[in-house]
């Protein structure tokens, strides 16, 4: 059975949109990295990284330092 498309979309692809949505909001892009990086366990250089790669999105939450910290509570 084929993965939800969801998984195999790249991280970077969305993020711009996030930092749009939250612009409208009077946020910045820096505030959208602190808490993708808060959320994740990743360091701000680790979310450029994956960025950078074109990770998709199951492999950047697989990958999270703290996704299980936040997943068990």
């Amino acid at each position: 059975m084929p993965q939800p498309r969801s998984y195999t979309t790249s991280v970077a692809s969305v993020y711009p949109h996030y930092v749009t949505k939250a612009g409208k909001k009077s946020r910045t892009k820096d505030e959208v990295d602190q808490i993708i990086c808060w959320l994740t366990g990743y360091s701000p250089e680790q979310l450029r990284s994956q960025l950078d790669n074109d990770v998709d999105f199951q492999t950047f939450f697989t990958d999270a330092p703290a996704m299980e910290k936040i997943l068990r509570g």
